[in-house]
Order: structure tokens, then C-alpha cells, then sequence
């Protein structure tokens, strides 16, 4: 029958598959040795499900094992998730009821299991010697229950210890941590290298910084891997005479003669060790051994193992293996939290998590206090900003000190015995906390230091030495290799010494940061800043540089650079500020620049000149994420202000009118933006020439304004001009430069020229990776234009797949609401309603409009705009009375925002005489489409695009009205321009000749 299996040996050795969680690995051990013995092949398969899957998913996958499976029942077993009994229930009922013949499973545990676990009939194995339970086990798994054959001759392995019995020496080991989470993978390494070393050396050090959960990690191995010790014994290790103390004890516990001096009994211990006599399978493990080389000598050898738990990682130096204890991973943080607070969501276990940056003693002791009370976790993580206090946590048995208490401890040692490693400690902390670049303070002149750290900068020896005192104590660790590879590549360093990027837990941070006298404050905090000035390579528009500006922005608010009156702080301020727009960093950057505006208007007073170049950056910031409202105040102010004090040929007030311009541009205000516009452009040729930089900026948003007016070819003469002069003084892969090509291809688009523009875009879109990287905003703009490059040409296939792309890529960075993302959109709806999914298409169009009427305000011609494409998606599924409605509507709200011969009035037009003729009005569309072909031709002339739709739907209202000899006129003469104009095979011309009425899209500029 399906799903039946055959009598266990009835065709040789058979499989049996054991699923267990990690803390039952004992008994999964213990059970596959005894079934080994029998002639069984056995599969152990660790149960770790994540939360992300459903557990049906996971108990299905089993099936897919040969044989029957044993699954060991414990609390563990249905805790790891964590998961409801609801959910545990209705998954055993969905999979394991209809293949019960497939599972089998023993229980080791008497805390109560989702009620469905019955379906298992499990064999109890908690309360029964070694005999017993192994009979239980032959049973429910239907093998023989004789006693096992004797062993294969030469076969001298040790059986597994059953599980329930202790090692026959056994002292000071801590009790097990119930809610011990992961590390499995770190249990694993541990345990494969004490196997694979040899006679005497098989130690392993686990080390990493304070708070990580090291004891609690050596811990665990003993339970876990225990049975195969007859000896385990744990040492306090944190001082030589404790430690000496406790390896003397062991004498007696080993059943060693000796006398009562201790010293006898510490040489009797180490030598019955080191012969393996009477024990040759011991576990030592040294807690807390953060001195090698104090006790190194007294770490046994012999054929047994040796766990060691410490910060220092020296002890590498000493034959012992290092494995570095990180802090969790995600998903363990999360799983952590919820069974140390089971009032916590999913979601607020991994908030908290990211506060305390997965360091388990941190998560254990604030997720203990939390769930005994009624604060939310947002409220606990902005409590927790102002420092870890002894009221906030609740200190358990598990991390029995409290966190800020161990390293004022460990702060303290430090102090004794190189005072320079707090000196250097508490100097990072005007860095931010993750990544220090320490660096860059041994970069300055030692003569410019403050006297403590004069010394120490200027001798390598002292500073190599302080560095790795805090590395040995695991206060900080050595940066990624990937960093310092970057840096290499930007130029920005060499071979340098130890320690030139350094990491900080971000609560070290914050406790070392609280603990320093005012003048280290004071020192310290003007040495950082003088460092991030020295690091600026000052020129924040040079991509090959950004490496360097994301290195320093992280640190401007620890140094607390807006409280300095050094100018050479406010270039840097303003030179980051101006990267963070062009990169990207849209955020980050208004925050910033919000601080700066106020912090320097109170320290430097209204007028001070830095004010005006803080506000034209912040104003750049909140235009990019459209607050176009916020940013027009801001410029026009300064604009007029600048204005009466300082003339109109002040660059001071050019640089505000070149602000104010954009604004008035993307709040539609088009003419007031132009006339601005071409003041300014004026002015600069006539103070700085056509050469210089701000010309040609001015230059560049002067053709801006004239595409927004429809004047494309005004537009494509400027932007080439621009283009051609920024390739020459600057150069083809300079971020302006290439801004300017997507400029150029797009007036080539907007004029019909699509193979032109093709490929150019495409050229510059390689060229845009490749120097911006993917993820900048400019990079998506390029790729966008490729898209609707792709579209026009008739390329269809390339350019659906990138317009989903780079709509996907603009959500994720940028998120759904940004100007950026909304007009991707608005050109993702347009290619699926008519080369995709209509229905997506609606929904994407829906949000479209709506979040540009939520940006814009009614009246702006995006908001009208897009609604014509709406009209087009209400007819094509039928709904034609509403779209002819919302399409005359944007017609007359198109007409009135930019006048009756604008491109985008005459898109409209061509839409709505297509709705006029399906509502039964043919005359209407006939007339409509006469009017539109004049204006067409006066605008753009007689061949562009949209004039040549326009002259195509003329033909058809005319064939409504049954004026054949006009139509086939009109059609005739149409289709050879066409044909003449886009090729005979073009997309256009092919639909055209079929007869299919034209449309138009609305793209948003």
C-alpha cells in the first residue's frame, strides 16, 4: 500500500532517519549508536525550522527520507520557531496523520506537547534505565529486542553514554540554559575540532567580546555532547590560584591517592590526565581565561579535550584552536527574544534585536524586563538611547551580571594596565559606533594632539600595543577586510598599522562614552573633527570619491561638528551634504541638513553666509524627496533677501535663483520657473563666461524649462551644447556629464528620433553602473529613459523587463511614495495595460494618481496627466462611459494648466477623440482631431509622432463619418510620412497600416 514500509531488515540494513532538535543531540546519539549496532544505517537530521516557512513544508520534507522516520519529542523539539500548539497541531494532523505509518518517535520529556503529537504514539523513555529505553526504542520501531550481538572483532569504539546517566566525574558545570538558542553551527566546529586533534592537543578557545554568550556556548557542548565524557569539570579560570585551586580538586574526584597538599594533588590531577588514567575521555573547560599568559601553563594535555572560554584570542598563540564567537545572527536574536518574552510579535523581537545589534546578554536582560511590563518596545528602544541602567534590564541566572556593570569592570582593568587603550577607547567614541577609522587621527600631526595622545599617535610601538590590548579584551575588533580593500582601491591608504579600522559594539559605545572626564571630552571631541576635516577630499560631485565621503558622513553627529564655529567643519559639513544628494541619500541628508539650518542659525545668527549655502543644500534634499512647498519657501526667501542686499549679478543670489526655478518648475508654475531661469543663465555668461561650471548648470536647466514648455528642438540644442561642453571641461564619466546624456537622448526621444536615443541611452546606462553604481537615483533615471527608448523603438520584450526592473529597484531604495518612484510607475502602468496585465496596470495607475494628487495638488498637469492614462485603462476594460468622462475632463484641466498647443494637451486630444468616437459622436471626434493636427503642426511640425497619430485618427473619425475619399487622402499621406519618418516596419507604421487608432501615453518629466 502507498506509504507502508517494509519489516525493518527484511532486504539488509535499512535506513532510519532521527529528527531531533540541536539541545537533544545526546539522545539522537545514544539512540543511533544502539540502532548502528544492529546493522542499521542511520541519517541524523537536525530540526531547526524558520519562521519563514510553514511547518507542514517542513515535516513533508521528511517524507522525502528513505525509510521510517524517529522523531525525539521534547519541548525543544516544538519550541524552536518559535510556533503555537495551534500551529504544531494542525500541521502534524495535515502531514503526519496520513503517513503515521512513516513516523515514529520516543519522548524525553514530561512538559506537556501540542495535544495532535499523539498521532506519533511515542515510546516514553523518561523515566527508565539504559536497558529499558532501548528495548522501547527496538519496539516502536518494530526491529527484534534481543540483546545486541556481540561487537565485530577489532571493533573498539566507545558507546555514547545513555543520555540520563551523568559522567562518572563530573564538577561545576552551570546549569543548562533552557532557553539556549542556535549556534549550532559554532557547537558543530567545536566539537569537529576537539575530534580531529590529536593526542594532547585537542583545545579549543571560544572567544569574542563580553556579552556574546561564550560560557553560555560551553556550556551547552557539555550537555550536548557530554555522553562521550566520563570526566568533565569545570574551572573558574579568570585568576592563576583559583584555577590551580580547582585543577587540585580534581585529584580526589578522580579517585587519586595523595596527601592534602594541594600543590601534590594539582601534579597528581595533571598527570593522570596526561597518561589517561583512569580516565583517557575528559572534558576540561577553562571559563573566563582572558590571560593566557598566566595559567597557559596548566592547561592539561593527554588524550582528552580542553574548552576554553575568553576574550583574548592570544590563546591562539598557545596550540589552541580559535573560534570566534559573533554576536547572533537575525533569526537567533528573534527566536531568543520571543521565548525570553513571549508577549513580543515577531516583528518587535527583531526591532529590538537591531537596537542592541544581536548581542545575546544585552537581548536577554532588556527582553526579561520587557515582558514583565506593559512598555512597548518602541518606547523601550528610545529609553534605551539614553543609556543601559541598572533599572531597565533584569539580570537572570543564565547572564547573571549586568551589562554596564561587567564592563565598567572590564573598563577599570584596563585602566591599571595600559591607560593609553582607554585613552584610544574613548576617543573612538566621537566616532560612531559599527566601524572606526582610527586612522584618520594618526593621520594628523602629533604636534596638534592633545598631550596624552601626542605619544601615543607618534610611536607605532604604543599605539600597536593599545590596540591590541582592547582587541585582546574583545572591546574592539579589526574591521572587515572588504573595508580596507575599498580604501586601498580610492587611494586612501597603505600597508598602515594595526588597528586602522577598528569595531564597536554600538552599547560599548554608549557605556565608554558616559564614562569620561569633561576634559577628555573636550579634547577628544576636537581631535575627531579636525580629523573627518582633514579626511574630506573636497570634492563631493567625484564619484571615485564617494568611497570616501560614505566613510565620513557616519561620524559628523558623534563629533557633534555642528556645535564647531571652524569654518574648515562647515566646508565639510556642506561638502557631505552635497554628496548625499547626488549619491542618494535622501534621508540621511535632510536630517543633516535640517540640524545644520538650525544649529548654525543660532550659533552663527540669520545672515551669516554659511546659512545661505546650508539652506540652497537642504532645499536640493527636500526637492529630490518632493517637498517641493517646503523647499519654494526656503529659496525664495533667500532669493529676495539676497537680491535686496546684494543685487541681481550676486552669484550668492544666482545659486538661490537656480533653487527657486526648480521648485517653481516641479509645482508646475512653468513661466515664473523659464523667465528665473533665463535671467540667471544670462547673468552667469555674462560675470563667468559660457565655460564655467555654473553656466553650464544654468544652461542645463534652461533646457529643462523649454521641455516642459514642449519647445524639444530649443531643448535638444541647448542640452547637445552642454553635453559637448561638459565632455571637454570636466569629463564623459563625470556624474554631470553623463546627467546630461540622459537629458540629450530624451529630447531625441520626445522628438521622434527613438534610434538615436537608443543608443546613446544604452551606451550611457553601461557607462552609469559603472561609475554611479546601480542604486543611485541618477543610474534609475538613465535606465528608465533606456526603457521607454526600448518602447518607442518597438523593442517591446527589453523594455517591459526593464521598466518592472527599475521600478523595483526605485521602491527598495527610495520607497513607494518618492517623486522618482511614482513616475517609474506611472510608465510601468502605461507598458502593462497594453503589453501586460490590465488589471495590474489599473492598480499601479490608481496609486499613480493618487500619490501625485497627495504630492501635487489638484490642477498640476501630472495629476492630469496621469489621469488621461487612467481613461485609456477604464476603456480598454469596457468601462468606456467613465473613461470618456475622466478624459474630457483631463483634456479641459490639461488645456487650462499649459494651454491648447502644449504636447501634452495634444496627447489628450488624441485620447479624447478616440472615446468621442466609441461614445457615438463621431463629429465631435472628427473635429477634435482636425483642430489637434493644426495645433500639432504649428508646435512640433508636420512629422513628429504626435502629429502623425493625430493625422492618423483624423483618418479614421473621417471614415466614422462615412467621408471615404478624405480618409483614404489623409490615411495615404499619413502612412508615407510615417513610413519616411520611423521606417516602414516600425511598430508605429505596422499598427498605423493595420488600422488600429493611435493613443497617446502622458510621461511625467
Amino acid at each position: 500500500m502507498p506509504g507502508a514500509r517494509s519489516p525493518v531488515g527484511a532486504s539488509g540494513p535499512q535506513v532510519v532517519t532521527i529528527s531531533h532538535a540541536g539541545f537533544n543531540r545526546a539522545w539522537a546519539a545514544w539512540i543511533g549508536d544502539r540502532l548502528e549496532r544492529r546493522g542499521l544505517s542511520v541519517v541524523h537530521q537536525r530540526w531547526y525550522p524558520l519562521d519563514d516557512v510553514p511547518l507542514a513544508d517542513y515535516l513533508r520534507d521528511l517524507l522525502l527520507a528513505p525509510g521510517p522516520v524517529l522523531v525525539i519529542l521534547s519541548d525543544w523539539y516544538f519550541q524552536l520557531g518559535p510556533r503555537s500548539h495551534d500551529e504544531w497541531n494542525h500541521a502534524l494532523r495535515t502531514v503526519v496523520e496520513p503517513a503515521r505509518d512513516r513516523f515514529a518517535a520516543v519522548s524525553v520529556t514530561t512538559a506537556p506537547l501540542p495535544s495532535a503529537t499523539t498521532v506519533f504514539a511515542a515510546a516514553d523513555l523518561t523515566t527508565v534505565g539504559e536497558t529499558e529505553a532501548e528495548r522501547r526504542v527496538l519496539a516502536r520501531l518494530g526491529l527484534p529486542t534481543d540483546p545486541v550481538p556481540p561487537p565485530v572483532h577489532g571493533d573498539t569504539r566507545r558507546a555514547p553514554r545513555y543520555p540520563a546517566d551523568i559522567p562518572d566525574v563530573w564538577g561545576g558545570v552551570p546549569r543548562r540554559n533552557t532557553r539556549f538558542t542556535g549556534r549550532e553551527t559554532l557547537l558543530g566546529d567545536a566539537y569537529e575540532a576537539l575530534q580531529a586533534a590529536g593526542r594532547g592537543a585537542g583545545v579549543v578557545t571560544l572567544h569574542g567580546m563580553s556579552g556574546v554568550g561564550k560560557t553560555q556556548l560551553a556550556a551547552e557542548y557539555v550537555y550536548r555532547f557530554g555522553a562521550e565524557y566520563d570526566v568533565i569539570w569545570w574551572i573558574a579560570a579568570d585568576k592563576r590560584v583559583t584555577c590551580r585551586q580547582r585543577l587540585a580538586e580534581l585529584a580526589p574526584a578522580l579517585g587519586l591517592s595523595t596527601g592534602v597538599e594541594y600543590g601534590e594533588r594539582l601534579r597528581a590531577a595533571r598527570d593522570a590526565l596526561r597518561r589517561g588514567d583512569p580516565y583517557s575521555r575528559w572534558l576540561l573547560v577553562f571559563d573566563g581565561a582572558d590571560e593566557p599568559d598566566q595559567i597557559w601553563d596548566l592547561v592539561p594535555t593527554g588524550p582528552g579535550h580542553v574548552l576554553i572560554t575568553a576574550r583574548n584570542p592570544e590563546w591562539g598563540e598557545h596550540n589552541s584552536t580559535l573560534l570566534e564567537i559573533p554576536v547572533y545572527d537575525r533569526d537567533e536574536s528573534v527566536a531568543f527574544v520571543r521565548r525570553r518574552a513571549p508577549r513580543l510579535s515577531y516583528g518587535e523581537a527583531a526591532r529590538l534585536a537591531v537596537a542592541l545589534e544581536d548581542l545575546p546578554l544585552l537581548l536577554d536582560q532588556t527582553a526579561g524586563w520587557l515582558n514583565d511590563s506593559d512598555m512597548t518596545v518602541e518606547e523601550y528602544i528610545e529609553l534605551l538611547r539614553g543609556g543601559i541602567d541598572q533599572d531597565v534590564v533584569r539580570v537572570s541566572a543564565d547572564f547573571p551580571l549586568a551589562f554596564q556593570t561587567g564592563w565598567s569592570i572590564l573598563l577599570n582593568k584596563l585602566r591599571e594596565t595600559v591607560p593609553e587603550s582607554v585613552d584610544l577607547l574613548r576617543l573612538c567614541t566621537f566616532f560612531a559606533p559599527g566601524a572606526i577609522p582610527v586612522r584618520l587621527v594618526r593621520d594628523l600631526p602629533p604636534d596638534t594632539l592633545p598631550e596624552k595622545l601626542r605619544g601615543l599617535v607618534a610611536d607605532p610601538v604604543r599605539w600597536t600595543r593599545a590596540i591590541n590590548k582592547l582587541r585582546q579584551y574583545a572591546v574592539v575588533r579589526a574591521a572587515g577586510v572588504g573595508e580596507r580593500e575599498v580604501r586601498d582601491q580610492i587611494g586612501d591608504v597603505g600597508p598602515g598599522l594595526p588597528g586602522d579600522t577598528l569595531y564597536m559594539h554600538r552599547m560599548v559605545h554608549q557605556i565608554v562614552h558616559q564614562d569620561m572626564p569633561e576634559q577628555d571630552h573636550r579634547d577628544f571631541i576636537e581631535v575627531v573633527r579636525r580629523a573627518l576635516v582633514a579626511a574630506d577630499p573636497h570634492r563631493p560631485t567625484d564619484t571615485r570619491l564617494w568611497p570616501r565621503y560614505a566613510e565620513i558622513t557616519p561620524h559628523l553627529k558623534w563629533a557633534d561638528v555642528l556645535r564647531s564655529t571652524d569654518p574648515g567643519v562647515h566646508t565639510l559639513v556642506l561638502n557631505c551634504l552635497r554628496y548625499m544628494y547626488l549619491s542618494g541619500e535622501y534621508k540621511a541628508g535632510i536630517k543633516l541638513g535640517g540640524r545644520a539650518l538650525a544649529a548654525w542659525k543660532t550659533l552663527l545668527g540669520e545672515t551669516h553666509p554659511r546659512i545661505w549655502d546650508v539652506g540652497y543644500h537642504y532645499a536640493n534634499l527636500l526637492r529630490a524627496v518632493g517637498d517641493y512647498a517646503g523647499t519654494e519657501a526656503i529659496e525664495r526667501a533667500a532669493y529676495e533677501q539676497l537680491r535686496a542686499e546684494r543685487g541681481p549679478q550676486d552669484l550668492e543670489h544666482l545659486r538661490a535663483a537656480g533653487g527657486l526655478a526648480a521648485s517653481l518648475r516641479h509645482l508646475a508654475r512653468y513661466d515664473e520657473a523659464y523667465e528665473i531661469s533665463r535671467r540667471q543663465y544670462a547673468a552667469y555668461r555674462e560675470l563667468l563666461g559660457e565655460q564655467d561650471t555654473r553656466t553650464l548648470n544654468a544652461q542645463n536647466n534652461l533646457a529643462v524649462a523649454l521641455r516642459l514648455f514642449g519647445r524639444y528642438e530649443e531643448a535638444l540644442d541647448l542640452d547637445r551644447r552642454t553635453l559637448e561642453a561638459r565632455r571637454l571641461l570636466l569629463r564623459p564619466r563625470h556624474n554631470w556629464t553623463l546627467f546630461s546624456e540622459i537629458n540629450y537622448t530624451t529630447d531625441l526621444r520626445l522628438l521622434g528620433r527613438y534610434p538615436e536615443a537608443e543608443s546613446l541611452q544604452s551606451q550611457s546606462v553601461r557607462v552609469h553602473r559603472i561609475v554611479m553604481g546601480r542604486d543611485n537615483p541618477q543610474t534609475l533615471r538613465a535606465e528608465y529613459n533606456l526603457a521607454f527608448c526600448l518602447y518607442r523603438a518597438g523593442d517591446r520584450v527589453r523594455a517591459g523587463e526593464l521598466f518592472s526592473q527599475v521600478l523595483e529597484s526605485c521602491e527598495r531604495v527610495l520607497g513607494d511614495h518618492d517623486p522618482l518612484t511614482i513616475m517609474f510607475a506611472a510608465g510601468q502602468s502605461c507598458f502593462a495595460r497594453e503589453h501586460g496585465d490590465i488589471d495590474q496596470a489599473r492598480e499601479i495607475s490608481e496609486q499613480v494618481v493618487s500619490r501625485h494628487l497627495e504630492l501635487l495638488g489638484e490642477g498640476h498637469p501630472y495629476v492630469t496627466g496621469t489621469r488621461a492614462n487612467h481613461a485609456l485603462i477604464l476603456r480598454g476594460v469596457g468601462e468606456r462611459d467613465q473613461a470618456h468622462v475622466l478624459i474630457e475632463n483631463s483634456l479641459a484641466g490639461m488645456t487650462a494648466a499649459v494651454g491648447e498647443r502644449h504636447p501634452w494637451t495634444l496627447g489628450c486630444a488624441i485620447n479624447a477623440s478616440a472615446l468621442r468616437s466609441l461614445v457615438g459622436d463621431p463629429e465631435g471626434a472628427a473635429t477634435l482631431t482636425g483642430e489637434t493636427i493644426a495645433r500639432a503642426t504649428e508646435a512640433l511640425g508636420r512629422t513628429h509622432p504626435l502629429t502623425l497619430s493625430a493625422r492618423i485618427a483624423h483618418a479614421a473619425d473621417l471614415r466614422g463619418l462615412r467621408d471615404a475619399q478624405r480618409a483614404e487622402k489623409t490615411e495615404g499621406e499619413a502612412l508615407d510620412d510615417l513610413a519616411a519618418t520611423l521606417g516602414p516596419q516600425h511598430v508605429h507604421t505596422v499598427a498605423a497600416r493595420s488600422r488600429n487608432r493611435p493613443y497617446w501615453d502622458f510621461e511625467p518629466l
